[in-house]
């Protein structure tokens, strides 16, 4: 009777290992790498697509009114918080972890490479696709010295049965640049995650003679990190004393701000101006723009005055610019404090800098201010401040304007200069009292800035050697029969590997001949 034998199934454990093994070549291949990043890049699609709570919350909740039934299903995707989403996080540790299993093995073995000697000549070194045989012989130490000049890594083997052989290799630099390159991706992923985690920001517009501190509440825009605490910002207050800008041919040549801050109870002075920000405590005040704010006082029908200090965003390259004057409070009796909400006025309003009264056209082309005029629509009634809803600090209400809560006092649009007043028809007045100018800061802390920099020295660091650096070998041997014998192997596409060959053995055997012919692989002459 003969017996039959069962092959044995591996264990659970080292099948599991199997399974882990495959996977993990699977993930840390170049191939799974370059899809995870075609992967991010489509990730990263909708954060550009729909409004991002990150960074303006104001713009979410209003894509919430404009699609209140598609909106909430979007936000159960994280589509307006697609940074940190777990979606989004996933491909991008995937991609760092795939990064950096097909590195460090590579590390490795470049190191091993670095410190293995040159390998020796192939014994018959007429299968190479450079070989050549010298007629007139060679010297030895003048071989060594010619390939230690040109800075090649060189090794001499002298074998029992007399043969010498030094063999020489160049271009290591080449698989240096590609791991560097490759290096420097994961430092720019990582320096993006710290980034995009503890950085924060905040932009504000400052007029001349005002000053802001470091919390949010006072910045027009600002960003948080996920990982970022805004009690935990830090504290300082910067002071806006002047500001002057520079025209050339219509166009900005030179921003400068004069400022003061404190920080921790010291005080300083510092010239802010563009791409030189004032530095506090590892945060960074830069000066990113500029643009003029209308100074106008408003005389309601009991006579009490109100100035405003309003700034206005520039529409073009011209600073023409438009904004708002808004006066809730206008028109309480002082004698019984009544309001009257429907007795509220705003003023839409277009600030020109430059105004040219000589042609028929409003806006003006120089940005200085040589003409400044408001042109101004006259609003009375409700403004809407009362419901609680943010609406822009640069427009009168359009829905109210609709709805009807609001008239339109004016029929045409009202010219007026500095020192001039417009009167509406109820008896109140809008006088134009002057211009100031404003800069527009933005206050940055960003720790991945530094990791991306150095990502990109890298690479840049990377990219030039692993282009333009090819790795080849290059050996001469002396026989014991007296002939001598160079050849040349090209490790990577290189053309040039003849020619260079041909010169190394004309500096190494000045005598010998010049190559009329190469041998080919099957050691004919061609």
């Amino acid at each position: 009777m003969t017996a039959t034998l069962t092959p044995r199934k591996p264990k659970a454990a080292k099948r599991l290992r199997a399974f882990w093994r495959r996977w993990w070549h699977q993930l840390t291949a170049m191939r799974t790498a370059l899809i995870l990043l075609l992967a991010l890049a489509l990730a990263a699609i909708p954060g550009s697509t729909f409004p991002q709570r990150s960074i303006s919350t104001v713009d979410v909740a209003g894509y919430f009114d404009e699609h209140p039934d598609l909106a909430p299903w979007l936000d159960r995707l994280w589509a307006f918080d697609v940074y940190t989403s777990p979606w989004f996080s996933a491909i991008y540790l995937l991609l760092m972890v795939s990064l950096a299993g097909c590195i460090v093995p590579r590390l490795a073995v470049h190191w091993r490479a670095l410190r293995a000697p040159v390998p020796d000549a192939p014994k018959r070194m007429s299968i190479l696709p450079h070989h050549r045989v010298l007629d007139g012989g060679a010297n030895q130490g003048r071989a060594r010295a010619v390939l230690k000049q040109r800075r090649w890594r060189t090794a001499v083997r002298e074998h029992e049965d007399g043969t010498v052989v030094i063999a020489a290799e160049k271009g290591y630099l080449r698989e240096t640049g590609n791991l560097l390159f490759h290096t420097s991706v994961i430092f720019i992923l990582v320096g993006v995650a710290v980034g995009s985690l503890m950085s924060w920001y905040g932009n504000r517009i400052l007029s001349e003679g005002k000053s802001y501190c470091n919390n949010l509440q006072q910045y027009d825009e600002y960003g948080l990190g996920a990982w970022v605490d805004e009690t935990a910002l830090p504290r300082f207050c910067v002071d806006l004393h002047a500001f002057d800008a520079e025209f050339t041919d219509g166009g900005p040549t030179a921003y400068d701000a004069d400022v003061t801050y404190e920080a921790e109870g010291e005080t300083g002075e510092y010239d802010l101006q563009v791409n030189h920000p004032l530095n506090i405590d590892g945060t960074n005040v830069f000066l990113i723009g500029h643009g003029y704010t209308a100074v106008v006082t408003y005389t309601d029908r009991y006579g009490q005055t109100q100035t405003l200090h309003q700034e206005f965003l520039s529409m073009d390259a011209a600073l023409n610019s438009e904004g708002a004057f808004k006066f809730p409070d206008a028109n309480v009796d002082p004698a019984t404090g009544t309001v009257d909400q429907d007795a509220e006025v705003g003023f839409d309003a277009i600030l020109v800098p430059t105004f040219d009264d000589s042609t028929p056209m409003l806006l003006g082309t120089e940005p200085e201010l040589n003409n400044p005029v408001l042109a101004l629509t006259a609003y009375t009634g409700d403004l809407g401040l009362g419901d609680g809803k943010p609406e822009s600090v640069y427009a009168v209400n359009e829905e109210q304007i609709a709805s009807g809560a609001l008239q339109q006092v004016n029929d045409e649009v009202e010219v007026i200069g500095v020192g001039d007043s417009m009167t509406l028809p109820d008896g109140t007045s809008l006088s134009f009292d002057g211009v100031e100018q404003y800069a527009v800061l933005q206050v940055r802390h960003d720790p991945g800035g530094p990791v991306v920099l150095a990502g990109a020295v890298l690479l840049l660091l990377g990219l030039l050697p692993g282009l333009a650096v090819r790795r080849r070998r290059y050996w001469i041997r002396w026989n014991p029969d007296g002939t001598v014998e160079t050849a040349g192997l090209n490790r990577n596409d290189f053309d040039g590997l003849d020619e260079e060959c041909d010169e190394l053995t004309a500096a190494i055997a000045p005598d010998s001949p010049p190559p009329g012919t190469h041998t080919d692989k099957s050691g004919s002459d061609q």
